[in-house]
């Protein structure tokens, strides 16, 4: 009987310090979904690009932060939850980058250069920006993507629930 109570209380204590781990079992899913094996395809003026996805807090902090290299069709798309101001830094990022900022409809309204390690930030004109593609620099002028140019939101759409998360809790309407 002894026995059946040690085994029980082991198996109750195993199960307490799961949930009790770091991160607990609730973001470990979070945690897989930003690493770079997440890559997506995405359409921007005809152009075919590869990209990761930072739709996450965690995510966003870290970007493309400590990569010595990017393609040339290759970079990250940042989505936020609403439109507004946006300022990007080069925080440990080694690479010179060319910082898109899309509006809320995903219309490309600015492009600007970003140096790599510059703290002091590449603020956005615009007070509606809901999407930040982050490509090496030059690559939208290399690409032919111009002002203008519309991210598809059935893409858009198609990445958030890959991920598990809700388009309506972006505001993105199907």
């Amino acid at each position: 009987m002894d026995f059946f109570k040690i085994l029980l209380l082991a198996c109750l204590i195993t199960l307490f310090m799961q949930g009790c781990k770091e991160g607990g079992l609730e973001n470990q899913h979070h945690s897989e979904i930003g690493s770079k094996t997440h890559t997506y395809e995405l359409n921007l003026g005809g152009v075919p690009l590869k990209v990761e996805v930072a739709v996450l807090a965690k995510e966003r902090e870290k970007g493309l932060m400590f990569r010595k290299s990017l393609g040339l069709n290759e970079g990250m798309l940042f989505i936020f939850k609403s439109g507004t101001k946006q300022r990007f830094w080069m925080k440990n990022t080694n690479i010179p980058l060319d910082i898109g900022y899309f509006s809320s409809n995903g219309s490309l309204s600015e492009v600007h250069k970003a140096k790599p390690h510059d703290l002091s930030g590449v603020p956005s004109r615009s007070q509606d920006i809901k999407f930040v593609l982050e490509l090496n620099a030059g690559s939208f002028k290399k690409l032919g993507i111009r002002l203008g140019e519309r991210l598809e939101m059935n893409e858009i759409i198609k990445i958030l629930r890959h991920r598990g998360l809700n388009p309506k809790d972006y505001n993105i309407l199907e």
